[in-house]
């Protein structure tokens, strides 16, 4: 099990490298950084791309390796195309997460583990509100598909295929994902002091 933690794009609805900005004290690079770590430890990968140095310093140290995505301008697809190409012999499933959804936690990551039944057609997706998104466990099956993915639909239309069964786990918090300074703001405001 390897967790690939997603931190190439420019960040342009937020206007500076948000990966950078703490959330209750702790930048959000770390806290995913942090959180995968604490499960999967040197089979942790993190991709990044625009500002890179600022965002890896920023991440603070990991067991496990980076991946640098040149074409972090053509979408999120193309950083779990390289992530996939560079996890698709040693790993059985990966977790799909992205740096800028600071409630994820430990226990969530555990949690898609404990729910797959190791099946190579199973793709274990996190749920909220009304919608299913990452952090997505994605099996063996799915990395060729993966490997080609370009653009930013990321790897939606892979919950929506027929050759994979789903699985979910609820877990509101992941509803919260970091576009725009006043999403940061707002987040800030609701966590207790």
């Amino acid at each position: 099990m390897f967790a690939l933690v997603l931190a190439a794009g420019r960040a342009s609805r937020f206007g500076s490298t948000k990966l950078v900005e703490p959330v209750d004290g702790t930048p959000l690079a770390r806290r995913a950084i942090g959180a995968a770590n604490e499960v999967c430890g040197d089979r942790t990968t993190i991709v990044v791309g625009h500002d890179w140095r600022t965002v890896t310093d920023t991440a603070g140290p990991t067991t496990g390796f980076m991946v640098y995505n040149d074409r972090y301008d053509d979408g999120i697809g193309t950083s779990i195309a390289l992530g996939a190409i560079s996890l698709r012999h040693v790993a059985s499933a990966i977790i799909v997460m992205l740096a800028d959804q600071p409630l994820i936690t430990a226990d969530h990551l555990r949690a898609l583990i404990h729910t797959w039944s190791g099946a190579d057609d199973e793709i274990v997706v996190t749920s909220f509100a009304d919608s299913m998104g990452p952090p997505v466990l994605f099996p063996r099956a799915c990395f060729k598909d993966m490997t080609m993915l370009d653009g930013d639909a990321g790897a939606k239309q892979l919950l929506h295929d027929t050759r994979f069964t789903l699985a979910n786990v609820r877990f509101e918090p992941a509803a919260v994902d970091i576009d725009t300074p006043d999403d940061l703001t707002n987040l800030r405001e609701r966590l207790p002091p």
